[in-house]
């Protein structure tokens, strides 16, 4: 974006200065190693195998338990007097706004561009793996998490990496893992989750208005583009998880519907090509055409766009189902479940058999790019191109659309990690209404920064910040595990009572007695 050249010239300088620690964090954490002709980062592979033992020790539990899962979401359960913030609903569209974004537009189309359609199995096979693991943390998450005076929750995975390893005797692992894992959430904020969200919309917006001729590719109209969204991020992140909860619960299923009707009517428009599309996802997905190491390779991409995109395992979405109001931990970790289905499995999903079948001039120019082996752009611009060109080719009105759904994607991904980055800079600096109030200045005068720079080497260094917090959460996590199957067994139980028509007092009374006859035994 060619703003005046003072910014280009900060830009430039601020990257420089950092770029050296960037590549260098970055070479460590996404570490590769050759498998079978393809580099298979072993951060990815650190996030999928989480997936599987947690799928294997819960009995596949995203499976077993959708259904429940689904009836406490839509308010079955809820209690009234249960200690919290939001309800279920609520804690759930507020953390699928914090992974609901671009990436799902843009990542995905460099994905399938680069691996081939193929990398939509393996993407929707590691969304699925990554609902176990979502579980396990957000089942945490609620455990251990700290209930003020003013009705307000302090939980993620700052809180039940240290009192969880405190309870199992490693208390200064504990310590340091979530004192790490805070200040790399803290720092993935700042830079991933405002600055980078509000340049690429800012971006897009620039693209459909005249591009180089826009009024906001010019330092004054950027201003105000961050001024006002940064005014808008203030109002939300004022009224905390209430007014977050309240605001992802209207914007997360409106955006989420005219994303999906968008790929719908597409999908419309191409009707007879969609049994070929599948099968040619299938087909591709064990025997790829032209993508480096062939089967591993379409396996490779896709689980990282599926890892990238859904969090599973980086501690991120445990600090939003925190707040949910209950009594019973496991109840929202089984809500949360739902959370890498919706992002990967349905709307990655969409974004990929969308422009399969579609195509577009871009798509099958960056294939064959890819096929013969070149250098293919990467960027979120030009993924997001890819999406907005195929979607042309079935309603030229769609780059209007998108640049909407870009917009409103970047918001609500700003004001849920504006709610992360609070909590782990509280566990940091401390809770009082000074140290959040300086947090607060610099969040929005932040946001205001992403419209004017673009700090490519510090959102490229966040990315590597925040998948470095999952190798210290996913430790926590193999832990803990025990402790979660002990609360899905308390929750299973109290369903059952529950549907067979025991009221609450009566099995609150039973769990009481259980708990104190637990204790006894210890003793």
């Amino acid at each position: 974006m060619a703003n005046a050249s003072w910014t280009e010239t900060l830009d430039e300088k601020i990257n420089s200065v950092f770029e050296p620690v960037s590549n260098v964090l970055n070479d460590v954490v996404f570490y590769s190693v050759p498998l079978f002709g393809a580099d298979f980062p072993l951060i990815v592979g650190w996030l999928v195998v989480a997936g599987v033992v947690f799928s294997l020790y819960f009995g596949f539990a995203q499976f077993r338990y959708i259904r429940a899962a689904l009836r406490i979401v839509r308010g079955k359960y809820d209690q009234v007097d249960a200690p919290g913030e939001v309800n279920h609903f609520q804690a759930l569209t507020s953390a699928v706004s914090g992974t609901v974004g671009l990436g799902n537009i843009a990542g995905v189309a460099i994905a399938i561009s680069i691996g081939g359609p193929g990398a939509t199995f393996w993407m929707v096979l590691c969304g699925l793996l990554g609902m176990a693991t979502k579980f396990v943390e957000c089942t945490l998450g609620v455990k251990y998490r700290e209930l003020n005076a003013d009705g307000t929750v302090n939980g993620g995975p700052m809180l039940y990496l240290s009192k969880g390893l405190a309870e199992r005797g490693l208390p200064m692992l504990g310590k340091i893992l979530a004192g790490l894992s805070a200040a790399m959430i803290l720092f993935f904020t700042f830079f991933g989750g405002n600055l980078f969200q509000v340049n690429q919309s800012l971006e897009q917006l620039v693209s459909v208005t005249g591009k180089e001729d826009s009024i906001f590719n010019s330092s004054g109209g950027a201003l105000f583009f961050g001024a006002v969204l940064a005014a808008l991020v203030a109002v939300v992140l004022i009224g905390g998880m209430r007014s977050i909860g309240a605001v992802t619960s209207r914007l997360v299923p409106a955006m989420g519907l005219l994303y999906v009707t968008a790929c719908l009517l597409v999908i419309f428009f191409n009707i007879g090509d969609v049994p070929s599309a599948v099968s040619t996802i299938v087909t591709e997905a064990f025997n790829p055409e032209g993508v480096a190491g062939g089967l591993v390779g379409a396996l490779i991409v896709g689980f990282q766009r599926a890892a990238f995109s859904n969090e599973a395992g980086v501690g991120s979405a445990p600090i939003a189902h925190s707040a949910v109001k209950t009594k019973r931990p496991a109840t929202e970790g089984l809500v949360a479940m739902i959370e890498p289905f919706i992002d990967t499995v349905v709307i990655c999903t969409m974004t990929a058999l969308t422009i399969i079948i579609a195509g577009g001039p871009l798509y099958e120019q960056v294939r064959e790019t890819a096929i013969k082996g070149g250098e293919v752009d990467g960027s979120t611009s030009a993924g997001i191109s890819i999406t907005s060109d195929a979607f042309d080719t079935a309603l030229s009105w769609f780059p209007y659309l998108l640049t909407v759904a870009v917009i409103l994607f970047a918001f609500s991904t700003v004001i849920t990690w504006s709610y992360y980055g609070l909590k782990s800079w509280g566990h940091l600096f401390g809770h009082s209404r000074t140290s959040e109030m300086i947090y607060k200045i610099i969040f929005c005068v932040m946001v205001i920064t992403g419209a004017l720079l673009s700090l490519g080497v510090l959102v490229s260094l966040a990315d590597a910040t925040l998948f470095m917090a999952a190798l210290f959460n996913i430790v926590g996590l193999y832990f803990l595990a025990p402790v979660v199957k002990k609360e899905l067994k308390k929750v299973l139980e109290y369903v059952r009572r529950r549907d067979a028509g025991d009221t609450e007092e009566e099995i609150e009374a039973d769990e009481r007695a259980a708990e104190a006859a637990e204790v006894a035994a210890k003793q």
